[in-house]
């Protein structure tokens, strides 16, 4: 996640054009196997049972983590966006999803970014109606101080383990997924923004939610959620809910991160973190454990920002939550 600057306050009134969780599954609960769902058929009241979101395995996450590890440590301990540290990472993620049968395509942008800076990467899963998008996306990009394992590798190892976990069961879905790891975050969220000034006007209109993951296993942290009441919101809050994490608003990452882009063209968002340089409070470490009065990562944008600045726990639960929301919204 990029550092808060002085910008110009900006308000939007958002209509938001995604579903909500329907009451049945919520009823359900999502640890049931599978989820009753009504929908409209021809005037009908139907009632069909939708696969219930796989569990995601939080060793491959992590093995995912030790390979960005492995490239900042081959590239100056980091993954800045115009090194070769992040054209490996790029090549990583790249290689992982074209293996499970993706269609990648490297995106450079070329205005607007750091001079130098690599590319954005676009996955999209060809099943699902392609006029209703959900797109997740996460920065693949470090600050040049360090690695960047929880900012923000944590978010993007999640994305891409929920990726080929979507391309193995290959689920039949009624709506189309698209994944993004995001160039030149950390330098003013530039690899986003030119993402969607490219978009026109119908495509900008087939987006129905964008989910951003920054900073999901911050070792200090707390469960935080982009918009939390909103109706892009639900199936995540649905999830952490579940499991009796309470969440709150992501007010420390307003506008700091790759949802803000979107947020700004109108299209709903939301995303999971668990905090960077804020403290957090006496009510927040009573609630979910934890340093009161400490930072949520006492390592963003150090050099200390390594493997061992990885809360497994908070991964793990983010990891599921992404797989939760996305067969919700898709499958």
């Amino acid at each position: 996640m990029r550092r808060r600057l002085a910008v110009a306050s900006f308000s939007l009134a958002v209509v938001l054009g995604c579903g909500t969780l329907p009451a049945a599954a919520a009823a359900a609960g999502p640890a049931d196997a599978r989820q009753t769902q009504t929908l409209a058929d021809t005037g009908r009241s139907t009632t069909v049972k939708a696969l219930a979101a796989p569990n995601i395995d939080v060793t491959k996450v992590r093995a995912h983590l030790s390979e960005f590890s492995a490239i900042a440590g081959r590239n100056g301990g980091n993954r800045r966006s115009t090194t070769q540290g992040y054209r490996d990472s790029v090549a990583y993620v790249k290689g992982k999803l074209q293996a499970a049968g993706y269609t990648v395509t490297e995106q450079s942008c070329t205005s607007g970014c750091t001079s130098g800076a690599g590319p954005n990467l676009i996955a999209e899963w060809p099943r699902g109606d392609a006029n209703n998008v959900y797109m997740f996306g996460a920065h693949l990009d470090s600050v040049s101080a360090g690695p960047g394992m929880n900012d923000n590798g944590s978010g993007s190892a999640a994305l891409l383990e929920n990726a080929l976990t979507l391309a193995q069961q290959n689920p039949t879905l009624r709506n189309r997924v698209r994944f993004a790891w995001w160039t030149d975050e950390e330098q003013g969220l530039n690899g986003s923004k030119f993402y969607v000034r490219s978009l026109s006007s119908t495509q900008r209109a087939t987006i129905r939610a964008y989910y951003n993951f920054d900073m999901v296993a911050s070792t200090n942290g707390g469960y935080f959620i982009n918009h939390i009441t909103s109706s892009a919101a639900a199936p995540m809050k649905a999830y952490w809910d579940s499991l009796g994490l309470r969440p709150e608003e992501n007010t420390e990452g307003a506008g700091r991160s790759d949802d803000y882009p979107f947020e700004q063209a109108g299209i709903p968002t939301s995303g999971y973190a668990m905090g960077a340089s804020a403290r957090k409070t006496s009510t927040q470490a009573a609630k979910w454990g934890g340093t009161a009065g400490a930072s949520y990562d006492p390592c963003y944008h150090r050099s200390c920002d390594t493997l061992t600045n990885i809360n497994t726990t908070g991964l793990d639960r983010a990891a599921d939550g992404i797989a939760y929301t996305l067969w919700q919204q898709a499958v």
